[in-house]
Parts: C-alpha cells; sequence; structure tokens
C-alpha cells in the first residue's frame, strides 16, 4: 500500500498531548495556523488553556482549538480526554495524533528511587501506548490517519555521559521506537490507511528537563541549568515545524537537529562502542558532566 503526502492539514482534527507547552504548543499553533482542528491535553490545565487560547485567537473560521487536562499515565484520562474531544468537535474519528507529552528523572536505576524511575517510565512508555489504544481505531476511521510518537535522541543512545545516566527515559524511548517501528510494520502489512511516524528530537528547549524529578542531593535548578547550556540547542519552533513537515511528506522517522542526525549515524555504523566514544567526548568536552560524575 502506498501512502501519498499530507497535501493540506486545512478542515482535519489533530490530538496534541503534552501540549501545553514547548514543542507540544508549537505544535498545536502550527497546525491551527495551517487550517487544522486541534485537541490538545495537558497535565497542567492552566498551561495547555494558554495553548488553545493563542493558537484559537489566529485561525481561520471553522478551526477549533480545545484544551483538555490529562495524565497520560492513568488509561482512564485518556479515555476521558478521548471521549471529550469527540463531543466537543462532533467528530467520530481523528485525522493525526501527536504523542508528545514526557518528562525526565529517573536517571539512575541503581540509586535514584523506584517511584521516580516508574513515574518517568509511565509518562514516557504508557502514555504514548495508552493513546494508541485509545486513538488508533479512530485513526483508521479517518481512512488517512496519521501517528506521530515523540521518541528522543534517547531512543538512539542510552546516556547523556560520564555520570549521567538517564536510564528510565532512555528506556522508555527505546520502547517507544521499538513499539513505533513494529506498529508502522503492521499497518503496512495490514493495509490499514494509518502512517506510523517516529521523532527523535535532538536538544530542544522545552521544559522537559524543568519537570524532572530529581535525586536526593541534587539540586534541580543547577540541573536544568546543565540542560540549557549545554544539551538544548534548537528552539521549538524549529522542532514543531521539522514534524510537521515530515508528516506532511509522510517521513518513517524524524530527526530533530545536527545532533540528532549524528548519533544516529554514529549508532548505526559503530554499533555498541558508540557509548565509549560518546562517554570520551563528554568527559572531555562538558566539565560540569565530570564533576556530577564525582
Amino acid at each position: 500500500m502506498t501512502i501519498a503526502g499530507v497535501e493540506s492539514f486545512a478542515g482535519k482534527l489533530a490530538v496534541v498531548t503534552g501540549g501545553g507547552s514547548g514543542m507540544g504548543r508549537e505544535l498545536v499553533r502550527q497546525l491551527a495556523a495551517a487550517g487544522c482542528s486541534v485537541a490538545a491535553c495537558d497535565v497542567n490545565p492552566q498551561t495547555v488553556e494558554q495553548t488553545a487560547a493563542l493558537a484559537g485567537a489566529v485561525t481561520a473560521p471553522g478551526v477549533r482549538v480545545t484544551g483538555h487536562r490529562c495524565d497520560v499515565s492513568d488509561e482512564s484520562q485518556v479515555l476521558r480526554f478521548r471521549d471529550e474531544l469527540l463531543a466537543e468537535h462532533a467528530s467520530d474519528h481523528v485525522d493525526l495524533v501527536f504523542s508528545n507529552a514526557g518528562i525526565g528523572g529517573g536517571g539512575s536505576f541503581i540509586n535514584d528511587s523506584r517511584e521516580q524511575w516508574e513515574r518517568t517510565f509511565a509518562v514516557d512508555w504508557w502514555g504514548v501506548y495508552y493513546c494508541a489504544r485509545a486513538f488508533l481505531p479512530l485513526l483508521i476511521a479517518s481512512g488517512d490517519g496519521v501517528l506521530v510518537n515523540t521518541s528522543s535522541l534517547n531512543g538512539l543512545w542510552a546516556s547523556l555521559g560520564p555520570g549521567m545516566p538517564n536510564n528510565a527515559y532512555s528506556t522508555a524511548k527505546f520502547a517507544v521506537r521499538g513499539f513505533t517501528e513494529a506498529l508502522r510494520q503492521e499497518m503496512l502489512v495490514a493495509g490499514h490507511p494509518v502512517q506510523v511516524t517516529c521523532v527523535h528530537p535532538g536538544g530542544i528547549k522545552t521544559a522537559v528537563a524543568r519537570n524532572a524529578t530529581v535525586s536526593d542531593g541534587e539540586d534541580a535548578q543547577t540541573l536544568a541549568e546543565f540542560y540549557d547550556k549545554y544539551l538544548l540547542l534548537h528552539s521549538p519552533e524549529m522542532a514543531a515545524q521539522t514534524i510537521v513537515d515530515g508528516v506532511g511528506k509522510r517521513r518513517a522517522r524524524v530527526l530533530i537537529g545536527w545532533e540528532a542526525k549524528a548519533l544516529d549515524v554514529l549508532a548505526r555504523v559503530g554499533g555498541s562502542s558508540y557509548q565509549r566514544v560518546i562517554a570520551a567526548a563528554v568527559a572531555r568536552f562538558f566539565p560540569l558532566a565530570n564533576k556530577r560524575a564525582r
């Protein structure tokens, strides 16, 4: 089965999780500006309502943007969100789903608390899974659906560097990558009219680091400043535009940022040795990582 590119987003209905800030907010704004109605959700009802107001202020007639509170790690809330948006948008299907919600935390499997680890994994993996369960039938019903799951650069390589394990987040993002590729294959083999895309953002200036849980004795502000200085390189606007362009071209994978593209190549060419290469590079060029390792 061949699926043509998305020629226009006008008249479609999109779902965006994690729509209260960062890439999620920009996805909502850009989709609405392109004539697409959007139902956005976030665990923070105030920020997602702000997103809906910002995006709705510049939409064309007939385009509707709604904001909903939803913790995607709770399947009952995902199902409630689905039912709410279908009622508010008077629709029996959705055309696009962007599973974008995510948090950081639970970096060390050994040293961090089990609660931190499992909370991060629940949002970053189970949130994607629950949304696929809830919305895939509605995407199939659209006759031309698109499911976009956000993995990460940490779905390509599994660490932030020496002394900086990223265990829960990386585990979840590798799970998202594998699930998305497997689901895409299933859609193609079964002949369902749904394009499935996996997004691997590099360092995007979002609230993931600031919303992360931290270990005992670790300062959240210091961690956020480290991310801001060394790791967060690209704007949410650029990231969202790259995703929207990739969806328009029906790409199976969307890599955002030069670092995601470079590490993808390194992981493919170097195999498991990429971890030693990355560790050595970060040890040399990122002194704060070494300080955190001690």
